[in-house]
């Protein structure tokens, strides 16, 4: 495919210039790392991948959709350099942006799988919620080891995790937004065994956070929790029936986060009984 090989002679020039200094990099990977980033998530998502790639040296592959008639495909592929600590070359990491137009927006798969680093393990962060049943989501599941998503950038939890249920047979899939509430939910689980007599929770924070909090305490005790809430950037409290529990401890930054979900490998049953338990009773 044209693109494709657009892209390998530019990362063959690339490696060529550094080559050229005389002085010896190493290229390395852990994975390949799929982005799908609409425009308007682009500026965070550049944020996070910049505290992320000492963590997790990967071919980093990030699909632009982007309005249009048009069906077009452009690309660009660079490498980024970094130290890692007791090593005296520098590491390189492939960054490739591909900007989709058109119909091309829903078939990307055609670039995607010849990119692939061979035998490694293949993640995918999607920006804002997934298109549910389009071919970009397909093709992106077809090839992906692990789905991660951050559900408190989406308009409309906890209804949207009927459709996000329907991909834990078929992928691993993990939340930011649940992950996000670790320190809070230990915080929980300290108060056990009294709180196996919760009736009321009331948590300030994002909804989605809130609505996983309450899903995991649900698909723990196996019964039904009513959940109030107060909005917030995080969660900055919790309160038991009434009584408040104490602080989560420091918030991680996105960086952190995301690097997390990457030492996954395999499903986490947890978050799916949260998720299941946090569907609404109407459905």
């Amino acid at each position: 495919m044209g693109v494709v090989s657009d892209i390998e002679r530019q990362l063959g020039k690339l490696r060529v210039l550094e080559e050229a200094d005389g002085v010896p990099e190493l290229r390395t990977s852990t994975m390949t790392h799929i982005v799908w980033c609409p425009p308007e998530w682009y500026a965070k998502a550049s944020v996070t991948l910049a505290g992320l790639a000492e963590r997790h040296p990967a071919r980093t592959i990030i699909l632009i959709p982007e309005a249009g008639r048009k069906s077009e495909v452009s690309a660009q592929a660079e490498l980024q350099g970094f130290q890692l600590p007791g090593m005296a070359h520098e590491v390189l990491s492939e960054v490739i942006r591909v900007r989709l137009r058109g119909d091309a927006v829903h078939h990307p798969g055609s670039i995607i799988t010849p990119l692939l680093v061979s035998d490694l393990p293949v993640f995918c962060r999607w920006r804002g919620e997934p298109t549910w049943g389009t071919g970009e989501l397909e093709e992106i599941l077809g090839v992906t080891d692990r789905l991660v998503v951050d559900s408190s950038e989406w308009r409309r939890p906890p209804s949207a995790y009927v459709e996000l249920a329907t991909l834990f047979e078929r992928t691993a899939v993990s939340d930011i937004a649940f992950s996000r509430s670790l320190p809070w939910r230990r915080k929980l689980a300290d108060l056990w065994p009294e709180i196996a007599s919760i009736v009321k929770l009331r948590i300030e924070g994002p909804r989605a956070d809130a609505e996983l909090v309450a899903g995991w305490l649900r698909s723990r005790l196996k019964r039904e929790i009513s959940l109030t809430r107060r909005e917030a950037e995080t969660i900055r409290a919790i309160w038991v029936d009434g009584q408040a529990v104490g602080a989560g401890g420091e918030a991680l930054s996105s960086s952190e986060l995301l690097s997390g979900e990457l030492d996954w490998f395999g499903r986490d049953p947890v978050y799916e009984a949260a998720v299941r338990a946090a569907l609404p009773a109407s459905i």
